[in-house]
């Protein structure tokens, strides 16, 4: 027996938004049902929403960005209890049996990760996805939001928290390294916060100084305006780690030469166009070019323990559910300081099934 709740949805690429029930499935032995009391707008919902990538499937129910209360679990659940406050992030099932899985990366799962929205899952049903009152998750995907926190601010880090974290960890940032954020965004102010509370010395690259005074807040300790273009010249070799969160192209080259010897620039973005450098822009004092997305589940919820240690959340924008095509158009034009959040109570009490 399924329930029914209610939910946005477009029909379409570009269609705007209406308020529509859809069905959660009854639960399995391992599931959690969620009520659902804040979903994160992220990029990608927009690019999915208006099919940019070319592979989106209607009609969408967009939303990874998802924090709410436990309130019914599967027989066979043991690790989350009715009342708890919880999250679910990008994916919502993997095999758990691949090496990926095995070594905490679900994300890279063999079988071919379910995410959480616009996807079929493995019993072939199109996942739908946080911008609704309920979803119905298997445990391993929930994770436990610590105590105290702010919930709305908490909802985007299932996302560019973790996109930005992952990233961070693997390439080594903590106190003795210098961090350039390209980009101040809803990824990139995240990416501010967490590579400052890891100990790096943070600096800002954005295309203006109309940020500069958040930047400074957030915990940059330098600000460069990247439109005068002799700060590339200035920043020649300064970096070890550059995080490209801009979702456009931008001219690597420029910004690879701001890295030093043995640099890494990591690419969160996902512009539709190909991103292209110079093979010397490599070569030359051994940098390095990566790509990262999001991480796994045992990852996730370091990242969020590591953010409620120190305080972080991303500063948003809440929201009520009518306003979330106007706020698509904001996010794409760079108007949201820093992530616009739903507030899911907005969409109206849940109709009984």
């Amino acid at each position: 027996m399924t329930t029914t709740v209610s939910a946005l949805a477009t029909e379409n690429a570009g269609a705007p938004f209406e308020t529509v029930t859809i069905e959660r499935r009854d639960l399995r032995p391992n599931d959690v049902r969620i009520d659902i009391r804040y979903a994160g707008i992220c990029h990608s919902d927009i690019h999915q929403a208006r099919d940019e990538w070319g592979v989106a499937i209607f009609p969408m129910t967009p939303g990874h960005e998802i924090v709410g209360t436990v309130t019914e679990v599967g027989a066979d659940v043991t690790g989350h209890r009715v009342g708890d406050t919880v999250g679910v992030g990008c994916f919502v099932d993997s095999c758990l049996e691949c090496q990926a899985c095995r070594d905490g990366e679900e994300q890279f799962c063999a079988k071919g990760v379910v995410q959480t929205y616009a996807t079929e899952d493995y019993d072939g049903e199109v996942t739908r996805g946080g911008y609704s009152r309920q979803i119905v998750v298997r445990d391993h995907f929930v994770v436990k939001i610590p105590d105290g926190v702010d919930l709305a601010g908490t909802a985007p880090l299932l996302c560019a928290g973790i996109t930005t974290y992952a990233p961070l960890k693997r390439h080594g940032v903590g106190p003795g390294t210098k961090v350039g954020i390209i980009g101040m965004g809803g990824l990139g102010h995240v990416a501010v916060k967490i590579a400052a509370a890891l100990g790096a010395e943070v600096s800002v690259l954005s295309r203006t100084d109309a940020k500069k005074k958040d930047g400074e807040e957030f915990g940059a300790r330098n600000y460069y305006a990247t439109e005068d273009e002799s700060v590339f010249d200035d920043l020649q070799g300064t970096f070890d780690v550059l995080v490209n969160t801009v979702g456009a192209n931008i001219p690597l080259d420029k910004f690879l030469g701001t890295l030093g010897r043995g640099g890494v620039m990591v690419n969160l973005g996902a512009p539709s166009d190909t991103l292209e450098f110079g093979a010397f822009s490599v070569l030359t004092m051994r940098r390095a070019v990566a790509g990262s997305m999001v991480g796994g589940l045992p990852e996730t919820q370091e990242m969020l323990d590591f953010c409620a240690e120190h305080g972080i959340t991303a500063t948003v924008e809440v929201i009520s559910a009518d306003q979330v095509d106007e706020y698509y158009d904001k996010v794409v034009g760079g108007d949201v300081r820093y992530r616009a959040v739903i507030d899911t109570d907005t969409l109206g009490e849940a109709p009984k099934s």
